[in-house]
């Protein structure tokens, strides 16, 4: 069982995207590049890497910058891929017709992608605040 961490509503936002048809370490391999990387740059990556799984995770990225821009109201040019994951999915398994009548199995593994973004500024602004209000200076998050 995964533990699901308890995020920050005020600083980060997610998106999730279930049952790509993709192998969890072919997409792994592409998320590794991306994570801790700013939102402008994640682009530019996602568009040049010559692998299959960049577009499924392009395009989880801009719904996630969507949801951060309609949701919250955080600028794009500010955000972070705070944390990115995939994991295993459900795996579908086939037959495929062979000779004299036998059948061999296929299986079609799927992934999960999680993306989730963090803004900066106002991950600072509420620092400032608690520094004022409390006196100390820890970080928010």
């Amino acid at each position: 069982m995964i533990k699901k961490k308890k995020k920050n509503r005020y600083t980060e936002v997610s998106a999730l995207s279930q049952h790509i048809k993709m192998s969890a370490n072919k997409a792994r391999r592409v998320i590794d590049q991306i994570r801790g990387r700013s939102y402008e740059e994640t682009l530019m990556i996602l568009e040049l890497m010559p692998y299959r799984a960049c577009y499924p995770i392009l395009k989880l990225v801009y719904s996630a910058a969507a949801n951060a821009k309609h949701n919250m109201g955080f600028n794009e040019a500010t955000l972070i891929i705070s944390k990115a994951e995939v994991n295993e999915g459900t795996t579908v398994k086939k037959l495929k017709p062979r000779a004299r009548g036998r059948g061999y199995p296929i299986k079609r593994s799927t992934c999960h992608i999680t993306i989730i973004l963090k803004d900066l500024a106002v991950e600072r602004y509420l620092n400032d605040i608690a520094a004022e209000r409390y006196g100390y200076t820890e970080r928010y998050s």
